[in-house]
């Protein structure tokens, strides 16, 4: 006895794709792993119109300049651009306009208490598409000094040699 009857391996493909595990990154903040020691990360959602949608899955979205605050027990993000939709005139809103994140309370609390704790701060480190949904995953940071951006490159530099040595070895 079958329990599946004849079923197309495109249809599978196709639904695995939509599945909610299916991701599209849109932007990503690479200048915050840099200057910031990346502690925690939180998955969050963020409240868009429709034209912030369309263009956002068109990936014309930065993250670059952008921050998050806590304010009334709200988390927003500030600074995030969202190229307008070109087709959407009178409905497209302010491109740096603050929008607000969707996280559940005992995960505010917790970061409101982090960030009471000096030297932390919240850092968004990517915006991505999952499944139908748009998401940010906002960090929990603590800023790098300078020494420690001189250590980092300079074990970057060692494993680029050490990678570059290996490959030299290896062709002969």
């Amino acid at each position: 006895m079958h329990v599946f009857k004849h079923v197309r391996i495109d249809k599978v493909v196709n639904i695995l794709a939509k599945s909610k595990d299916a991701y599209k990154l849109i932007a990503q903040n690479k200048k915050a792993y840099h200057d910031y020691f990346v502690e925690e990360k939180f998955e969050a959602g963020i409240v868009l119109v429709g034209t912030e949608v369309k263009s956002m899955r068109q990936g014309k979205a930065s993250i670059k300049e952008s921050y998050v605050r806590i304010r009334n027990s709200e988390v927003y993000i500030q600074g995030m651009h969202i190229t307008p939709y070109e087709k959407g005139n009178i409905f497209n809103k302010d491109p740096l306009r603050e929008r607000k994140l969707l996280l559940n309370r005992y995960e505010i609390n917790k970061l409101e208490g982090a960030i009471a704790t000096k030297g932390y701060t919240l850092m968004p480190l990517k915006a991505y598409l999952k499944g139908s949904l748009m998401k940010v995953e906002i960090g929990l940071c603590k800023g790098k000094k300078i020494y420690d951006k001189r250590e980092e490159i300079a074990k970057k530099d060692q494993r680029r040699a050490a990678e570059k040595d290996f490959k030299v070895k290896n062709l002969y």
